[in-house]
């Protein structure tokens, strides 16, 4: 994610140099209550950047690579496109929304236009709870590369190779360590915040581009792979080996999302209408082909794909490290690492984006400390520590070690349920005749009902699919519990139904633009109410 200019943005005449600029600044946001006062320095390179980043081809790849192969064989690759597929569809729809409704905290916005003030607080809640532990789960791949490249960094000795214990509590704090570093950039350095975002997907697509070279210059068996179920065990399963390849799926359905954030930067972008659709689109794209040929190459080239090591933690970490040798398998994980480190800046940020949309509409606890800008760093340091603090204490929550698959999952899980928030209010526009895609900007046209309904019956199932109770993702070792086993349900429920009932007893009686923020002609706070699409929000 690209961060604002490393000035004070809570001041609007840094930014406004003439009428016309403040005019075309207040139209993108003026049915919403707001005035206009974040930076618009965003170009079309930096809304790819941004989105690219929050997917990060080499942390999904790299992190559940394990989990796919063991869990599917090498045929689990054709999860990627399927995934891709299904994504697609949902990607297409928030093109359209992003061009109708350039605004930050996209999804929680956009839904306040699609429906009531009630389920666009529950798909803010849930985007920002599922953003918060997807910086944790992001996080937590330090464990799998680190280790690997130097054992120093194994602070916690271990009983053995096998000691999942001691690899989880030493991912945990690993994780904590990243988030500190994270918490602390965005709150205190945006100008430092942009150097390494840029720098940092600049080296991922590099290294990306080289890893896909270096892999195919050793292949040493045909893409037929691909077709390899790899002996999985399928006694005892309802559905056989499809099964199997559900489980599996989990690997890539945990890479291609977070594509909306080059949208939720529409009020630092120049031209959003035009180039957050785009963006959105390039970095779905880039990630599913670079990933894809990755995955693909790497399953080509492994020198034993029965190896247990690249079925375990090891994953692809150890893979690369056995078909590039120790030297070049390191320069790659060195570029795996940074990734990793922009992957979790982005996935940070965005939070702090979408809490500072709720924040301004006094749709959180504290919204008023929330949605302030510190007068100095010109960053909001209150939603930024926060953040970093629950990401913590999340990861010390929930540690055990089934930790890795518990805590992925779950981030996943939350993404796809706050997704389905946007998609089915606005395939219900849809069909009521209701929904009216921005003139002259991006449209679905007569596509508009096929492409949403699939979006929908996609997000739906996949949904189910990553929460269904199944002991091999969510309890795979010992201690058997049936808390943990049902963490898929638990954990969401309780963020989820406990979030919304606070809303609706407290909450909700509160919610009014915060005066900082109103629109020049409203400055007073008043209740956010939400009808069509062209009347105004206040």
């Amino acid at each position: 994610m690209v961060p604002l200019v490393d000035q004070p943005f809570h001041t609007r005449e840094w930014f406004v140099s003439s009428t016309e600029r403040t005019t075309s600044d207040s139209q993108d946001i003026d049915e919403f209550g707001y005035k206009p006062s974040l930076v618009r320095s965003l170009g079309s390179f930096h809304t790819f950047a941004a989105g690219i980043s929050y997917i990060s081809i080499l942390t999904g790849t790299f992190q559940l690579f394990y989990f796919g192969l063991g869990s599917g064989g090498p045929a689990y690759w054709w999860s990627w496109p399927l995934v891709f597929v299904g994504q697609l569809m949902v990607a297409l729809c928030f093109c359209e929304l992003a061009a109708r409704f350039p605004v930050a905290g996209s999804i929680y916005n956009w839904t306040k236009r699609l429906t009531s003030p009630h389920t666009a607080w529950l798909a803010g809640w849930t985007m920002l709870t599922a953003s918060i532990v997807s910086i944790a789960a992001v996080a937590l791949a330090l464990q799998a590369t680190l280790p690997e490249l130097w054992d120093g960094f194994q602070f916690i000795p271990m009983n053995g190779d096998e000691d999942t214990a001691a690899q989880a509590l030493n991912g945990v704090i690993l994780a904590s360590i990243l988030i500190v570093f994270t918490t602390a950039i965005n709150a205190f350095g945006t100008k430092l915040m942009a150097q390494i975002n840029a720098a940092g997907v600049f080296i991922e697509l590099v290294a990306a581009v080289l890893l896909i070279v270096l892999l195919a210059i050793n292949i040493v068996r045909g893409p037929q792979i691909v077709f390899d179920t790899g002996g999985i065990d399928t006694s005892g399963r309802p559905l056989g080996y499809a099964g199997a390849f559900l489980v599996a799926m989990f690997a890539s359905l945990y890479v291609m999302y977070g594509f909306d954030t080059a949208s939720s930067l529409a009020e630092e972008s120049h031209e959003p209408r035009k180039n957050a659709p785009k963006a959105i689109l390039r970095a779905l794209f880039f990630s599913f082909l670079l990933g894809g040929l990755i995955l693909l190459f790497a399953l080509m080239s492994a020198p034993d794909l029965a190896d247990p090591a690249f079925s375990s933690l090891g994953g692809l970490q150890a893979l690369i490290l056995a078909v590039l040798g120790p030297v070049g398998g390191s320069v790659i994980l060195v570029a795996v690492v940074i990734a990793v480190v922009v992957c979790a800046l982005a996935v940070h940020a965005a939070a702090i984006r979408l809490a500072f949309a709720m924040s301004r509409d006094n749709n959180l606890p504290a919204g008023s400390k929330l949605c302030t800008i510190n007068p100095r760093f010109g960053t909001p340091i209150v939603s930024s520590v926060a953040i970093g603090v629950i990401a913590i204490v999340l990861l010390f929550v929930t540690f055990s070690p089934q930790i890795y698959t518990v805590v992925t999952s779950i981030a996943i899980i939350m993404i796809y349920t706050a997704y389905l928030l946007v998609t089915i209010p606005l395939l219900i526009k849809r069909l009521r005749g209701q929904w009216e895609p921005r003139e002259g900007a991006f449209s679905l046209g007569r596509w508009g009902i096929p492409v949403n309904i699939v979006a929908v019956l996609w997000g739906g199932f996949m949904a189910i699919n990553l929460a269904w109770p199944r002991n091999e993702v969510y309890n795979a070792t010992e201690p058997f519990h049936w808390y943990l086993q049902w963490g898929g349900v638990l954990l969401p429920g309780i963020i989820l139904g406990g979030g919304f009932a606070y809303y609706w007893t407290v909450q909700r009686h509160k919610t009014g633009v915060v005066a900082e923020h109103a629109r020049v002609d409203s400055a007073a706070p008043t209740t956010i109410t939400t009808t069509t699409p062209s009347e105004e929000t206040r």
